[in-house]
């Protein structure tokens, strides 16, 4: 298929395009720069370099099979502070996007959502059934697509899959996180590994969970991209689909620290800071639904894996 990739030079969306790269498919990324890397395109992609809202009309006439949707700002702190740049950059982009598939006949679509469209949990694991109450913009404006795709896939016709997910990390080979502005755990106790910062603070250690810290559902990046291309193939005309991705299981904060710290063979230095607003105990995905409709199972489960695989990028980029 041909099939254009929206934020493709960003952490999901580059290793997501060179899984389909390697599949077979014909690919194009289009990226403003803004946050991803130029160098993170894999090779056999063709990239085109500029704003999502005016390149997308233009490219899509070339006639596209799919689309897979990341390109968004994603940092809830700043969503707070400046939400008409989430407004503006998430929806009204994303809505320019739908209309220019409905116009160009572009069939179906792969939708990057986030956890964070379900807020406060009533009960984990989270079903896709559950309540939706986004506590920040960030949430807000996915939640706000999501709503979208649903009212276009039934008044047009398009094949639509939504994708929810929670804490990835990992990376593929040469594909990995790296955030200029970082609020990933994982990838901030590597960088005290590599001695990029002092020391870690996590935040809270009197939570109700097992040793007192927050509780998170960690997938692997690679088997997040298979679960995307998955979706390309079960996507159904006139349907939205929506399904949580995860593991099923949590790994507290303390649990992620001491991880880093064998893989790395670093001490990590950590202190404990007061919670933060708005921190639920534990937020745990269930992926029935995508195992079951979709045939996807993470593969790469183990939180050491998980680590080991970001530590070798980390360090392989100095």
């Amino acid at each position: 298929m041909k099939l254009l990739v929206t934020g493709g030079a960003g952490y999901v969306g580059s290793v997501c395009a060179a899984r389909l790269v390697e599949t077979g498919h014909d690919v194009v990324v289009v990226d403003d720069l803004s946050t991803g890397h130029a160098d993170a395109i894999p090779e056999g992609a063709r990239f085109v370099e500029g704003d999502l809202a005016e390149v997308a009309p233009k490219l899509l006439a070339e006639g596209f099979d799919g689309v897979l949707h990341f390109a968004a700002k994603s940092l809830v702190g700043e969503s707070m502070q400046d939400p008409g740049k989430y407004w503006n950059g998430n929806v009204l982009t994303s809505l320019r996007l739908l209309d220019a598939m409905r116009e160009h006949g572009t069939p179906r679509l792969v939708f990057s959502s986030t956890a964070a469209t379900y807020g406060e949990p009533e009960q984990v694991p989270i079903l896709e059934t559950a309540p939706t109450r986004p506590t920040n913009t960030y949430g807000a404006t996915k939640l706000a697509i999501d709503h979208a795709i649903t009212s276009y896939a039934a008044a047009h016709g398009l094949a639509a899959v939504s994708l929810r997910y929670f804490n990835v990390a990992g990376a593929y080979g040469s594909f990995g996180e790296r955030h200029t502005t970082e609020t990933h755990l994982i990838p901030i106790v590597l960088q005290v590994a590599m001695g990029k910062r002092d020391k870690l603070s996590i935040y809270g250690e009197d939570y109700p969970t097992p040793d007192g810290t927050c509780v998170r559902d960690y997938i692997h990046v690679l088997d997040l991209a298979e679960a995307h291309l998955l979706a390309l193939g079960h996507a159904v005309a006139g349907e939205h689909q929506i399904f949580n991705l995860g593991t099923g299981t949590g790994f507290s904060n303390r649990e992620v620290v001491q991880t880093c710290r064998e893989v790395t063979g670093h001490a990590i230095p950590a202190d404990f800071a007061d919670r933060r607003p708005g921190d639920p105990a534990i937020l745990v995905a269930s992926s029935d639904a995508a195992s079951t409709r979709l045939g996807w199972k993470p593969e790469r489960p183990d939180l050491r894996t998980i680590v080991s695989d970001a530590w070798e990028f980390t360090r392989a980029r100095g």
